[in-house]
């Protein structure tokens, strides 16, 4: 399998990304994602990884549709494992309809045991809705505890506040 990707991303590299079947019609060939690109990196050896679904809510309604508190959200990423490390890579925020809103990584991360990492929506960005979700996708070179993803939404108007956890839940598993 690593030979297959191995040669698919060389071809990839090489021509350019696109070429021609016998009957002369072009063939976009997609670029290789993340976890692609770090799954064929020299020297490494795959024990395990996930993609996980984490619901986020820019803002949650009360009273009746027209009146909503916006809120700030705060998805924290823990390696939960006492000795080994995780790589994560990619942290991904989509909108209600499934859009990228924004790519939180420009490379993959690695958090070393017991650390963590987080990523912020701000009040202000509303642009998610009330169906928003941060995909994240991590892997590891050894067999780990699995870590722990979830959101904190967060808000306060005067003597009111709201604050609730989302968990994520794992939606594809490697290998």
């Amino acid at each position: 399998m690593k030979i297959i990707a191995l040669i698919f991303l060389i071809f990839t590299l090489f021509i350019g990304g696109c070429g021609a079947d016998q009957r002369g019609n072009n063939i976009i060939i997609p670029e290789p994602t993340t976890f692609e690109k770090v799954v064929l990196e020299a020297n490494f050896q795959g024990k395990m990884g996930q993609t996980i679904y984490v619901p986020i809510y820019s803002h949650i309604y009360y009273e009746n549709p027209e009146r909503s508190f916006s809120l700030a959200a705060t998805l924290s990423v823990r390696n939960t494992d006492l000795t080994k490390s995780m790589i994560v890579t990619a942290v991904n925020y989509y909108d209600s309809g499934g859009n990228l809103l924004k790519n939180y990584l420009d490379q993959p991360i690695q958090l070393d045991r017991l650390a963590s990492a987080d990523f912020v929506v701000n009040r202000t960005d509303n642009r998610g809705g009330a169906g928003a979700n941060f995909i994240v996708e991590w892997l590891s070179r050894e067999t780990i505890s699995e870590p722990i993803v979830e959101a904190v939404m967060i808000s306060g108007v005067g003597n009111q506040g709201i604050s609730f956890i989302s968990e994520g839940r794992v939606i594809k598993k490697y290998p």
